[in-house]
C-alpha cells in the first residue's frame, strides 16, 4: 500500500508543480509578449523540428544496438528487435514515473526472451552509470565554458559574501557526508553503502566487454545523438538559430536534468530554457516558445514510438 501511494505521488507532485510553472509563467506575460509567442510558433521552420526527430530516432536505434555488449556479456543472445521496443517503451513510462523505464525495460526481456531481471536490470544500470557519468562532464564543460556568464548570472541574485558562505556551508556538509560514509554504522549508511557498492560493480563491469570499446563509441554516439537533436531545433526559430556552442550547451545540460528528475521535463524544461536563454539577450518569450517546441516534439516521437512498441511486442515474440 504505501508503495502504491508512493509512486502515485512521484507522478502527482511533479506534475502538479509543472502545470503551477505553466501558470505561473502564463501569468507572467503581457498580452502583446503572448501574441509574439504564437507568432513563433505559427512562423517556427518545423523542418528543423522534422530533422531533431529524424535524429532523435537514430538516437533510439543506437541505445538498442548499444544494448547487445552489455546483454552478450551476461550469456544471452540479443535481440534486436526487442531491445528497441524495450528501449522505447521504457522512455514511454519514463513520462509518468521518473527512471520507472529502466524497470519496464528490465521486465519486457524477462517476458519476452526469459532474461532474468536481475540480470537484465543490471546491464540497464551500468548503462545508466555510464550515462550519468558523461552527463557530469557535460556539466562540467558547461560550467568552464560559461564559467563568466553563469558566475554573473549568480552574483545578479547572490552577494559574494552570501556566495562564499554557501560555498563553506556546501564543503562542511560534503566532507562530514565523506566521513559518515566511510566510518559511520548507521543502517542507512550500511545500505546505502551496500547500493553504491553494486552501482561501482556495474561500472566496472563495462570495462571487462570484450567490446568495451564498441560499447563506448556507441556511448559517444548516443551522446552525440543528443545534443545533435536539440541543436537542429535551435534553426526553428530565427531568435535561437545564432546561439553559439556554449549557450546550446548550458541549454541543453539544463534540459537533459529536468527530462531525467521530473515527468520527461513536463512544464519545467521550456521554462528552464527561457530563463537560461535569457541571459544569452534572447528574449524570453522566445525563449520559452523554443523550449516548448523542442519538448512537444519529443514528446510525441516519445509516445508515438512508445504506443508502436506496446502493440508490435506479441508479434516480436512470434518471430524471435
Amino acid at each position: 500500500m504505501k508503495q502504491k501511494i508512493s509512486n502515485l505521488l512521484s507522478i502527482i507532485i511533479p506534475l502538479l508543480l509543472g502545470i503551477g510553472l505553466m501558470v505561473y509563467s502564463y501569468n507572467s506575460f503581457t498580452d502583446e509578449q503572448l501574441a509574439k509567442m504564437k507568432g513563433y510558433f505559427l512562423s517556427a521552420d518545423y523542418n528543423y523540428v522534422l530533422l531533431s526527430l529524424v535524429i532523435a530516432f537514430l538516437g533510439y536505434v543506437l541505445r538498442a544496438y548499444r544494448w547487445k555488449y552489455s546483454l552478450t556479456q551476461i550469456g544471452y543472445v540479443p535481440n534486436f528487435k526487442l531491445n528497441f521496443l524495450a528501449v522505447s517503451i521504457g522512455y514511454f513510462v519514463n513520462l509518468t514515473i521518473p527512471r520507472s523505464g529502466e524497470v519496464s525495460r528490465a521486465l519486457i526481456l524477462k517476458k519476452y526472451q526469459d532474461i532474468p531481471f536481475d540480470k537484465a536490470f543490471g546491464t540497464i544500470i551500468g548503462e545508466r552509470i555510464v550515462d550519468f557519468i558523461i552527463l557530469l562532464f557535460f556539466i562540467f564543460l558547461s560550467l568552464v565554458v560559461e564559467f563568466d556568464t553563469l558566475k554573473n548570472f549568480l552574483l545578479s541574485y547572490i552577494s559574494i559574501e552570501k556566495l562564499i558562505l554557501l560555498i563553506a556551508v556546501g564543503l562542511i556538509g560534503f566532507l562530514l557526508s565523506i566521513y559518515l560514509y566511510f566510518y559511520s554504522k548507521w543502517k542507512f549508511i550500511l545500505n546505502l553503502k551496500s547500493k553504491v557498492e553494486g552501482l561501482k560493480e556495474g561500472a566496472l563491469s563495462i570495462w571487462k566487454m570484450p567490446h568495451k570499446w564498441e560499447f563506448l563509441v556507441y556511448t559517444f554516439l548516443i551522446w552525440l545523438s543528443y545534443v545533435l537533436m536539440f541543436y537542429a531545433t535551435t534553426f526553428a526559430l530565427q531568435e535561437t538559430s545564432s546561439i553559439g556552442f556554449g549557450t546550446t550547451l548550458v541549454a541543453f545540460v539544463i534540459g537533459s536534468l529536468t527530462v531525467s528528475f521530473t515527468n520527461g521535463g513536463f512544464g519545467f524544461f521550456p521554462y528552464l530554457i527561457g530563463q537560461i536563454l535569457v541571459l544569452y539577450y534572447i528574449p524570453r518569450e522566445a525563449g520559452e516558445a523554443f523550449g516548448w517546441i523542442a519538448w512537444i516534439s519529443q514528446f510525441i516521437i516519445t509516445v508515438t514510438l512508445g504506443l508502436f512498441s506496446f502493440l508490435a511486442l506479441p508479434f516480436v515474440r512470434k518471430n524471435k
